[in-house]
């Protein structure tokens, strides 16, 4: 294995990041696509073998509980990768649903590396240009592709826990994050469990959500914001001249009192300030009046998504 150090220069932004954030949900059995199927957003029935899925997990009012990365592994298994503080409670939860479905739920974290492939490096995992979700089969593991960050390919390498890496550049952490960010499309996390449902992070315009499959828990919720014009939040990318942090509060500056939305995902940016996915009431964002964390704090800048929404395609 041979990491070189990352520059941090517009020409060098490509490399790996190990996803210390992210774990690993295992699900194995003869019915463990039929049993997500039935619990999750996307459908697992009809994936192709050159699929993934990002897909969530909701409460029965649609809120979201988790949300993953799912791909089938090299043996048949369905590897769902989520945010590492939600991991052990919805093995719990995903468990109780079980009952007679052939399928076995781990957590599987232990046995796989998580890495982040951005730029070029990311390019030569997938062979190329790849639409999202798409999966690609690489020496002893899987490549997800991602949504771009600022026209930069993104994609996810899942490789066994002893699997040597690709050489390539040494990504931190952090870099990968402001990547996430940028991209606009976010995992669930702690402080957002049970906050949103899929839209209002914009899943139904990412991959999130299918309309066309069968019963899952919230299904009646997510279906009457699409179909009913009951949405009255979504995913906005912002900047901000201070620091800000996910579950922190989005305030109106007129209005002191009730808090518009959520700081879903943020980071710092190496040109200055820190950018960030907010999820907030639409009327409050066509205002461009948000602040983050009160009434008076520091000014959000709405930026350009790097997607259309599903509505205006």
């Amino acid at each position: 294995m041979i990491i070189q150090p990352m520059q941090d220069t517009p020409d060098t932004r490509h490399g790996l990041a190990p996803l210390t954030h992210l774990g690993v949900i295992a699900v194995q059995g003869e019915e463990a696509a039929k049993f997500l199927h039935s619990q999750l957003t996307q459908d697992f029935v009809l994936v192709a073998p050159d699929q993934a899925r990002l897909a969530a997990f909701c409460s029965p009012k649609g809120r979201m509980q988790a949300s993953f990365v799912g791909l089938r592994w090299v043996d048949g298994q369905v590897l769902l990768v989520c945010a590492r503080d939600l991991l052990a409670p919805t093995l719990k939860r995903l468990s109780m649903f079980v009952m007679r479905a052939k399928a076995k739920l781990r957590d599987a974290t232990d046995e796989f590396q998580l890495l982040g492939a951005l730029g070029s490096s990311a390019a030569a995992l997938m062979g190329g240009e790849a639409a999202p979700w798409h999966r690609h089969e690489v020496a002893g593991g899987v490549a997800v592709a991602l949504y771009p960050a600022d026209g930069q390919p993104r994609a996810l390498l899942v490789l066994p826990a002893q699997a040597a890496l690709p050489d390539a550049p040494a990504l931190s952490l952090a870099q990968w994050q402001l990547t996430e960010v940028r991209s606009g499309v976010v995992l669930v996390a702690q402080p957002l469990f049970e906050v949103l449902v899929p839209q209002m992070l914009n899943y139904e315009s990412v991959g999130g959500v299918s309309f066309k499959k069968g019963c899952y828990p919230g299904q009646e919720v997510v279906a009457r914001s699409q179909f009913r014009g009951t949405l009255k939040r979504r995913a906005y990318l912002v900047h901000a001249d201070a620091e800000l942090a996910a579950g922190q509060e989005v305030f109106q500056a007129s209005d002191a009192e009730q808090p518009t939305g959520t700081v879903v995902q943020a980071a710092a940016n190496p040109d200055g300030g820190w950018d960030a996915v907010v999820s907030v009431q639409i009327a409050a964002a066509e205002a461009y009046d948000l602040r983050a964390g009160s009434a008076t704090g520091a000014a959000l800048q709405l930026q350009p998504l790097p997607y259309a929404l599903l509505a205006d395609v």
